[in-house]
């Protein structure tokens, strides 16, 4: 900060901040700052103003404009203005009476901005002060010119500089489920039975997916009720083939047999429990049993983690076996693979990272680290048991003296049971922001299983799962 007057003012970033009165300030006092502007700045400020004019937002359409690139927002510089002459000088007890901005260039980013606000006149009566602006860039040319009318501060303050919260700016979900759905096209879309879509959420769900280009609906169940809730959406179904189904029992039944036949490649849970769509797709004779044990995988993407993250199992298998467990985790590791996620990293989760023969988890995610080490998994690196932070954290991990390809670095977390899976990725959804999809793996299909609560995005995510998933069982059967 480029500081002329009389006094130091507060620079940024130290400790307290002081103001200057009307008494102590002199015609010709003149402050600075400097900032250098950033992408985060734009977003910043267009999610605090609302203001999402395309040149500021869009670098495509910017790219076509005027200035062939994203400007700042022009009161991105009048609200530096406003800061020297709040925070700086004059100050705290600082009131605004005019502003007056003359914009002769745009701001791009990277470029460096220094305001400085320098005291032209004083007014004894009204205590009011009237300051030149002037913002400049890194080459020493004007931005923003103007004045600006203050009432003065008369009493001194001094007070210990704000300390403010972090921020930290997500891409919405849809946006974070975005890579999953590029990496799915340019794939042939697969027929998909949807089972009983009678709600909104999902018939809209499996309609986005397939404008998406990424499944061929096929609707089952009630027909005048399917029509009822498309009319609802406004949406045309003249493309998805539809079949009636008196109730959800017989809309799960059909949706199997359809799926057994080979006229679907994938199952969708609409609006029905789904215990009964499971159920028809366990029973005997329903020609989608395979020799694993079918299991629930879910993908979450995790602000604060630097890649994807598979958890299982949280929906399906309540307190596995070891038995279990062994194709619970190869279960997960093939569907890593249908992801493109080369040798999986997998952590078999406990509380502690040590086997206890009084601790299940441990001994059991032992006993499948050998398994895996014996060939009876295959396809990704297994290790446990690991604590949550040591599978997660390679700070936690080192600080634990825990030496593993996996600690740190996990791909798949393989949680004891059920309550304890559905715990943490609710806890990863509702407190962590993570953007989650799911998918039922194990059958000879995929199977999308939703969850009311589910926006569209996560859906038409988790539809792109199946995609990959269907396309890459028929390259390797």
């Amino acid at each position: 900060m480029n500081q002329t007057a009389t006094r130091p003012a507060a620079e940024p970033g130290r400790e307290f901040i002081e103001n200057r009165t009307f008494d102590e300030i002199r015609v010709g006092d003149s402050a600075s700052l400097q900032r250098t502007l950033d992408l985060k700045d734009i977003q910043l400020f267009a999610i605090m103003s609302g203001d999402v004019n395309p040149a500021h937002v869009d670098p495509e359409y910017a790219a076509s404009s005027l200035f062939h690139e994203v400007i700042a927002h022009g009161m991105w510089g009048g609200a530096l203005i406003s800061t020297v002459l709040g925070t700086i000088y004059p100050g705290p007890g600082t009131v605004y009476i005019d502003q007056t901005l003359h914009f002769s260039r745009p701001v791009t980013i990277g470029d460096t901005i220094t305001v400085t606000v320098t005291v032209k006149e004083k007014f004894e009566r009204t205590k009011h002060v009237v300051f030149d602006c002037v913002c400049t860039n890194q080459e020493g040319r004007v931005v923003i010119r103007g004045t600006a009318e203050v009432l003065a501060p008369t009493e001194k303050v001094r007070r210990r500089r704000a300390r403010l919260p972090e921020v930290r700016l997500l891409d919405p979900a849809a946006a974070r489920y975005q890579h999953l759905i590029d990496h799915a096209k340019g794939r042939p879309a697969i027929a998909m039975a949807v089972v009983h879509p009678c709600d909104r959420e999902s018939l809209g769900g499996a309609l986005s997916a397939a404008e998406a280009g990424l499944i061929r609906p096929v609707l089952v169940g009630p027909r005048k009720k399917i029509e009822a809730v498309a009319a609802e959406l406004g949406a045309d179904l003249g493309a998805c083939e539809l079949i009636d189904a008196e109730h959800s029992h017989e809309a799960a039944a059909k949706a199997v047999e359809l799926a057994r036949t080979g006229r679907v490649e994938a199952l969708m849970k609409g609006s029905l429990h789904t215990d009964e769509l499971m159920a028809e797709v366990v029973a005997a004779g329903s020609g989608l049993r395979t020799g694993r044990r079918i299991s629930h995988v879910f993908y979450m993407d995790v602000p604060s983690y630097p890649k994807p993250l598979l958890i299982t199992d949280a929906a399906v298998n309540i307190e596995p076996t070891l038995e279990d467990k062994a194709d619970i985790v190869q279960n997960a590791i093939d569907l890593a693979l249908a992801l493109s996620i080369n040798e999986p990293k997998v952590a078999i989760l406990a509380a502690v990272e040590t086997v206890n023969p009084r601790m299940r988890a441990t001994v059991e995610a032992a006993a499948l680290c050998k398994m895996a080490e014996r060939g009876q998994i295959r396809g990704g690196l297994v290790d446990g048991p690991l604590a949550l932070d040591n599978a997660v954290s390679i700070v936690a991990a080192k600080t634990k003296g825990i030496a593993s390809p996996v600690a740190g670095q996990a791909d798949i977390l393989v949680v004891p049971d059920l309550e304890s899976g559905n715990i943490v990725a609710k806890q990863l959804e509702y407190l962590a922001d993570a953007a989650s999809a799911g998918i039922v793996v194990g059958a000879r299909v995929p199977i999308v299983l939703t969850s009311r609560a589910d926006p569209a995005a996560a859906r038409v995510a988790s539809c792109a799962i199946a995609l990959l998933v269907a396309r890459n069982r028929r390259a390797r059967p």
